[in-house]
């Protein structure tokens, strides 16, 4: 039995997923298996992936029916006790399931393992993650994971791993949540809130920004997001969770009112929790819808020069 199973969803990746295998290939640690669930590509990604032969590669080809149910498959197809995820388009460096062992054998405890990222912008421009009171030298159990994630997560999905037998207490991928809408995102804090979280501040992995394809450029309309009400228990008590999922229903408002949802914007923002947003994002949750896309056109625009901005910092 190996000691991390790598679970990786494949769709329409042809130009990255042979990098991103290459990644895993490369690692200092050996001892892993590799579950790739190619879900339903309709390129060439099955030739792209299948280029690089490795004993240590189980093949999966099915149906598309979206990353939440590639994800739970490799989870079941899955034979080891920790299981890492990556995205087909994002990088490891060659030490990131070395650190994950280390991690997870100093806090055994702890349901998921994860480590720092970077950014990789067009035209190989790195950019770094920003986490409020975290040291440069962390390694260790966080105290409270969202009190941390409130400008980047400290959580993120190509850079954790998870001991699989807490899926059955936390649960598989929401599928309710679809195309990048935020079904990761449920699944850390549904786990961060029964489980202790170890976390190491190194840099181990690349959340690729210049890959073609990204769920998260889906339109807003076909997409189904997190409603993020199934934690309104827990936030009551838990004020940092509750400053986690404002960004987070600040971030969803504004997509849906730039697609012009106005009821789904209303939900979204009639939730928040006014004093946990600042200035700025208030401003922004405001404006005429008119402004508001003009402004979202520059934001593009500056995007695309790898310059960072959001609405909440």
């Amino acid at each position: 039995m190996p000691f991390f199973s790598v679970v990786i969803p494949l769709y329409n990746k042809q130009f990255d997923i042979k990098k991103t295998l290459q990644s895993v290939y490369s690692q200092n640690f050996t001892d892993f298996e590799v579950i790739l669930v190619n879900d339903g590509s309709t390129d060439g990604s099955e030739a792209s992936a299948l280029a690089i032969t490795d004993p240590r590669l189980k093949y999966y080809k099915t149906v598309n029916q979206g990353i939440s149910e590639a994800r739970n498959f490799g989870i079941d197809k899955a034979t080891a006790n920790m299981v890492a995820f990556l995205d087909a388009d994002d990088l490891w460096y060659p030490n990131h399931l070395e650190v994950l062992y280390k991690l997870h054998r100093s806090f055994p405890e702890a349901g998921v393992v994860g480590t720092n990222y970077e950014f990789l912008y067009p035209d190989n421009v790195v950019k770094k993650t920003r986490f409020d009171n975290v040291n440069p030298d962390f390694f260790g159990l966080v105290p409270n994971i969202f009190e941390i994630s409130l400008k980047d997560r400290a959580l993120w999905t190509s850079a954790v791993a998870v001991k699989k037998d807490v899926f059955a207490v936390a649960g598989n991928f929401d599928t309710n949540i679809t195309l990048g809408a935020g079904e990761d995102t449920d699944m850390w804090i549904r786990i961060a809130l029964k489980y202790p979280v170890a976390y190491i501040a190194e840099v181990t992995a690349s959340y690729n920004l210049n890959a073609g394809n990204r769920v998260s450029h889906s339109q807003t309309l076909k997409r189904k997001f997190s409603r993020l009400d199934k934690f309104k228990e827990q936030e009551k008590t838990n004020k940092p969770l509750q400053k986690f999922l404002d960004v987070y229903r600040a971030s969803y408002a504004m997509k849906h009112k730039l697609a012009g949802d106005s009821a789904t914007f209303t939900f979204y923002r009639n939730a928040i929790h006014k004093d946990n947003l600042p200035l700025k994002t208030k401003i922004l949750l405001g404006m005429p819808c008119f402004m508001l896309r003009a402004l979202y056109a520059v934001t593009q625009r500056l995007k695309k020069q790898s310059v960072r901005i959001d609405i909440y910092n």
